[in-house]
């Protein structure tokens, strides 16, 4: 399984390759005359404190007291009010917010001219990119890989006949750092001007025959049959609240270099692959695919959105790279993945390649447990828990309230306050928000000691949310509530009850499961309005009042979160009956984030046709030549909300029951797929035929009762006993 082209990659979004150890990550053009390897180090950020703008975490810089009570009252009054206007009362211009940062990039002089046999692929079985060609008479490969266990990114590059390969190395990077050469080593060491935060990069180059020769800022390797290079790099960021600082980079980056160096090339080949593969070879899709014999940019371009062997074939890739994409993006010790993973090769991305916390970053983890791989998950449990300290001030100082808070985007500095933008700065639910994934990881592995580090953490948010709601006509509403980036602002938005409702209810689930008694959530959830409104046009209402038109296609379907990520609307009943009207006003169409969204909605309906149809939409036109999702222009969320999405049309468990093939689209007849994850910490592998499963295959990692939806008729596989038996399943 792989990403495959026949010519060298010229634009670095929609045609470089990326791997990536979760810390690291590089992007590969694979070009003939020159190569270029622009690389990134997950903590390499401007902004935060020492940045010249200053830096407020986002509070308010001078008190304001009661602000948000006047924009209540104004609400309660008027019913909407512009996000202008609420911008102006409650907002204020981001200082220091900074932005992720490209740390350059490598670039290797071969000066080879024309070349024949030309092939560039990226291995998704292997995580290992390569380049392979001739020139003039001489074959010549290139292998990357980025070594999560090694803390490396590591290549190996080679020609057919001896003596055949040279070239130079030299480093280019926009924040003038210092360059070093030493014993085949470059060394390049700075700090960023905006905020003294230290980095260091080192890449040792070693050879196998021939010969390497250091130069002022470069190296030189001549007449070589083989050479291999070894790159690290790191900051002295350090996750730890206010300072955000930790030691310098240069010991850690330099026995990452030296052990790899000693470990041999071939040592840490095999390190990684046996390291990758644990967790990519636990899940195995097959629908009746068929390789195509061309390379991946014109199987992408013949996609019809049919049913034919070779568009299930870009289609179970497409799964597969989500599933690649996490790994390589996501591992313990380092950052979440921001809005672009890992990868970024300019110092302005777009959103600043941040931590948007109203959908985005949330939608990045919804793939890491239920495709079984629990393990990309730490980043982000370790992110959540650090907005803690910052969010509790936010919350006391803007809302005077217990508690904490993060509103619509965030950085690795804190930043749990507001900006000025208006229709994108006001949204306290978003910690509530990403909450739930705490909670849900506790579902998907029944971890009672995961659970007890998360509770806290969820039970401040709840206590936020008694502090903060307002009563309005005997019901508890959020005020002032915004659906994002849609429409005015008003009481009681269908999204903002819908989230506060799921962090009760998980709230309430997790005291129970931990003896514990939480009396004053439970009557606050008694009295929440629950941000369920069946409209005047059949539609699920987007705010209190009837004001959804049936002709807006707005790309935001927030109003549907208690359909998907949430478990308050259940298929069958009206309020999913509602969303369905809402879905099909919307339409088709979106960036690629909220076709990925919408999959999981059509999932969720048990309308697989119409999810596949919302798959083959993604894939036609939010898709680039590399398989990156474009909003435009590119980033992450929508290749993990595509996976997420293929798989919730495989196998479903958010009610407590495992739903198997719930939403099966006629295209994929045929077929299996091995090694989801349902909540209840169960194993799930399917056969189908003809539509309808022929054998399910439990692995039960905990003792209890298991509900199966299913078919009436089929086998069941006891894995632990290794026995088979028929039951009846409704």
């Amino acid at each position: 399984m792989r990403l495959w082209y026949d010519r060298p990659a010229t634009d670095w979004e929609s045609q470089s390759l990326p791997i990536g150890n979760g810390a690291m990550g590089v992007s590969v053009y694979g070009g003939v005359a020159t190569e270029r390897l622009p690389f990134n180090e997950k903590t390499l950020w401007t902004g935060g404190p020492g940045s010249k703008e200053g830096y407020d975490f986002g509070d308010w810089a001078t008190p304001r007291p009661g602000a948000i009570a006047g924009i209540q009252e104004a609400l309660d009054r008027e019913g909407t009010l512009s996000p202008g206007e609420v911008a102006a009362r409650l907002g204020q211009a981001k200082r220091g917010y900074g932005a992720y940062q490209t740390f350059g990039e490598l670039r290797l002089e071969f000066g080879h001219a024309d070349a024949s046999g030309y092939e560039r692929e990226l291995s998704l079985d292997e995580a290992v990119a390569r380049v392979r060609y001739d020139c003039d008479g001489v074959g010549h490969t290139r292998e990357y890989f980025a070594s999560h266990p090694g803390g490396v990114v590591v290549g190996r590059l080679a020609a057919s006949e001896p003596g055949g390969l040279s070239f130079t190395v030299r480093h280019t990077s926009p924040h003038a750092p210092e360059i070093t050469v030493s014993d085949g080593r470059l060394t390049i060491r700075g700090a960023l001007d905006d905020n003294g935060l230290r980095f260091e990069a080192q890449l040792q180059v070693l050879t196998t025959g021939g010969s390497r020769t250091d130069h002022l800022d470069h190296l030189s390797v001549t007449g070589a049959d083989s050479a291999v290079l070894i790159l690290s790099a790191g900051t002295d960021y350090a996750p730890v609240h206010p300072a955000y600082r930790g030691d310098d980079p240069h010991d850690r980056v330099t026995a990452a270099v030296d052990a790899a160096a000693a470990a041999g090339y071939q040592a840490l080949l095999l390190e990684h692959l046996a390291d990758y593969r644990e967790l990519f070879d636990r899940v195995r899709l097959e629908i009746g695919q068929q390789e195509p014999p061309i390379p991946t940019d014109r199987q992408l371009a013949a996609y019809t959105g049919g049913a034919s062997a070779h568009d299930r074939a870009l289609e179970a890739t497409y799964f597969a790279y989500g599933r690649y994409l996490l790994i390589s993006s996501s591992r313990a010790g380092s950052l979440p993945a921001n809005l672009q993973g890992v990868w970024n090769d300019v110092t302005d991305p777009p959103w600043s390649a941040d931590y948007h916390v109203n959908i985005n970053l949330q939608m990045n983890y919804w793939p890491a447990d239920q495709t079984n791989l629990s393990e990309t998950f730490a980043p982000y449990d370790r992110f959540v828990k650090s907005l803690v300290e910052p969010g509790r001030r936010t919350a006391r100082e803007m809302f005077g309230s217990r508690g904490w808070v993060v509103h619509n985007e965030t950085t690795p500095f804190g930043f749990t306050g507001v900006h000025d933008y208006a229709e994108a700065f006001w949204f306290p639910e978003a910690a509530a928000w990403l909450a739930q994934h705490l909670f849900d990881h506790y579902r998907y592995s029944l971890d009672v000691t995961y659970l007890e580090s998360v509770y806290p953490v969820m039970r401040e948010l709840a206590h936020f949310w008694v502090d903060n709601l307002v009563e309005r006509e005997g019901r508890l509403v959020v005020s002032p509530s915004y659906s994002p980036e849609h429409g005015d602002f008003t009481a009681g938005a269908a999204m903002s009850q819908q989230i506060v409702y799921d962090l009760f209810t998980n709230v309430l689930e997790a005291a129970e499961a931990l003896g514990d008694d939480e009396q004053e959530v439970r009557q606050a959830l008694a009295r929440l309005d629950p941000g369920l409104r069946i409209g005047s046009w059949g539609q699920l209402q987007e705010w209190a009042d009837d004001l959804d038109s049936p002709g807006d296609e707005h790309r935001h379907a927030s109003h549907l979160f208690g359909l998907h990520p949430g478990r308050q609307i259940r298929p069958g009943t009206p309020f999913a009956e509602a969303a369905m009207v809402s879905l099909v006003a919307r339409g088709d169409g979106g960036t690629g984030w909220s076709k990925a969204w919408k999959i999981n909605f059509w999932a969720r309906l048990r309308d697989g046709d119409h999810a596949h149809t919302m798959l083959a939409e993604q894939l036609r036109l939010s898709t680039l030549d590399n398989l990156w999702d474009t909003h435009p222009p590119f980033q992450l969320d929508g290749n993990f909300g595509a996976t997420s999405g293929i798989a919730e049309m495989l196998l479903q468990s958010h009610t407590g029951v495992i739903d198997v093939l719930p939403a099966l689209p006629r295209a994929w007849r045929d077929g299996s797929v091995h090694g989801l994850r349902a909540r209840g910490n169960v194993t799930v592998s399917l056969t189908w035929r003809d539509g309808a499963a022929t054998e399910v295959v439990l692995h039960a990692g905990s003792d209890g009762p298991l509900r199966v939806r299913c078919g009436d008729d089929l086998t069941v596989v006891e894995a632990r006993a290794g026995s088979s038996h028929r039951i009846p399943l409704g």
